[in-house]
């Protein structure tokens, strides 16, 4: 069976690279009816924070990537990995180093000045001794060799074993290490493949040690380019890399940062709109490309938009109400603003903002569209339409088509005289969906208080 894994760090936020990373191990389990699992890597008590662990499953849960099985903490893991060390030293392949952190210091600027340094880091490797002092649990790495893997991305990936320095795999508290523990889990948890950011590549060579120290079929590996901003440079907050619900506070969609997503680095022809069947249907983790992806907020938003145009209406009133406070469930032109807006719109956040400046007589208006629009001559139109409309009862946009229609023929105007003043007096602009449209969502009576205010306003008796 496919087993893939996510296993983040609950020290801050998920963000859009590890979404994407998730993404990727969860679509290959779906393809292959396999199973997806979350790993919470939660062994530095310092920096863990309980709000990131709650982001990170609120996130999972907002865009439907539902794991597996129970989550596993690894710091309720600590006896296990203990075992685990402890018969590494037994069987020779760790030990334990009492290097002081004076020494320690030593051999790390003289690494930094590129000069010999003046203490082996392996000076207690063959030491048979005991020390009632401090030490860390170092792995023995071979001394000589070459260590490879084949990377499903990168291809055939090598290292000179002498390249990696004796890596800590438990510290001086007892505490594990990541690259440790990482191991320990991915093979107790059943791992085939892992998909993860190119960032882990080094790592990949020491867990390989590990599996290799315990006789362990080695799973998988993929290691994905990161996700550069438009500029090719590492993403910044800036650019998008932020928590993940800070883009469902923002208006998007799950389903439109899904296929943002798989678009980032994977590709199927020149298709660009993906359903979640067919990411899975479609997705291998060997179609990864090797360069670096960019990240492109016009495509974000041009996939939003698709998929607000395509959405049922009824799902987007209580998105609204829920998320953005905006509730016109009861309204009874709902259906009229909603496929008005529905073309319009690239996110949520903006139909929500809409909606609100529509059902909200404006309580200024655009200065400039006042001195183009609003002539002397334009305001008695204004004035007299709303005599007009007493004997008229338009309710739907066609009736109130016809209404300004017959108001023009009558008036012997052109609409520029008649319909940005009107617009103006619903919204305090000129921009927005069609006028037929509002007047209609409004209804008979608003339209009237609100001609009646910027009339009102700017003094025509």
């Amino acid at each position: 069976m496919v087993v893939t894994r996510f296993a983040p760090s609950p020290t801050g936020y998920l963000h859009i690279g590890g979404l994407r990373t998730a993404l990727f191990n969860w679509l290959w389990a779906k393809k292959n009816n396999g199973k997806f699992r979350l790993r919470i890597e939660d062994t530095d008590q310092k920096r863990n924070k309980q709000e990131a662990v709650d982001a990170i499953l609120k996130a999972f849960n907002w865009v439907g990537m539902h794991w597996d099985d129970e989550v596993v903490f690894q710091s309720e893991r600590f006896d296990i990995y203990k075992k685990y060390v402890q018969e590494l030293l037994d069987k020779g392949l760790a030990y334990k180093c009492y290097l002081t952190p004076e020494e320690l210091e030593l051999i790390r600027n003289a690494k930094m000045k590129g000069e010999e340094p003046p203490i082996d880091i392996r000076k207690y490797r063959d030491f048979k001794g005991e020390l009632d002092k401090p030490f860390v649990v170092r792995f023995k790495t071979p001394l000589e060799g070459t260590l490879c893997f084949e990377d499903g991305v990168k291809g055939k990936q090598c290292v000179e074993a002498k390249e990696i320095e004796d890596f800590v795999i438990a510290r001086s508290d007892g505490t594990p290490t990541y690259n440790f523990v990482a191991a320990i889990d991915d093979h107790e948890m059943g791992m085939t493949h892992i998909i993860r950011g190119d960032d882990h590549l080094r790592n990949t060579f020491k867990q390989m040690l590990i599996y290799e120290a315990f006789g362990w079929d080695m799973p998988k590996y993929y290691h994905v380019p990161m996700i550069h901003n438009e500029k090719g440079a590492k993403m910044s907050k800036r650019d998008g890399a932020v928590d993940v619900m800070e883009y469902k506070r923002e208006g998007y969609l799950p389903e439109a940062l899904l296929n943002f997503l798989v678009r980032l680095g994977w590709s199927h022809g020149d298709q660009e709109i993906f359903s979640v069947e067919e990411m899975i249907n479609l997705f291998d983790p060997k179609d990864i490309n090797k360069a670096p992806s960019r990240f492109n907020k016009e495509k974000l938003d041009w996939l939003n938009a698709h998929y607000i145009k395509n959405s049922p209406n009824e799902r987007l009133e209580k998105l609204l109400r829920d998320d953005f406070g905006v509730d016109i469930v009861n309204h009874d032109k709902k259906e009229i603003l909603i496929d008005e807006l529905k073309e319009r719109v690239k996110t949520l956040k903006e139909m929500a903002l809409e909606i609100e400046k529509i059902l909200t007589p404006p309580s200024e208006y655009n200065e400039k569209a006042v001195k183009k629009f609003l002539k002397d001559e334009v305001l008695s139109n204004l004035r007299e339409f709303l005599v007009f409309l007493n004997a008229k009862d338009p309710k739907l946009p066609p009736e109130w088509h016809d209404v300004m229609d017959e108001f023009l023929k009558l008036k012997g105007i052109k609409p520029k005289f008649l319909m940005p003043p009107l617009r103006i007096a619903m919204v305090g602009d000129t921009k927005g969906i069609d006028l037929a449209a509002l007047l209609s969502v409004l209804g008979k009576e608003e339209v009237k208080k609100r001609i009646s205010s910027l009339l009102a306003k700017f003094e025509v008796f």
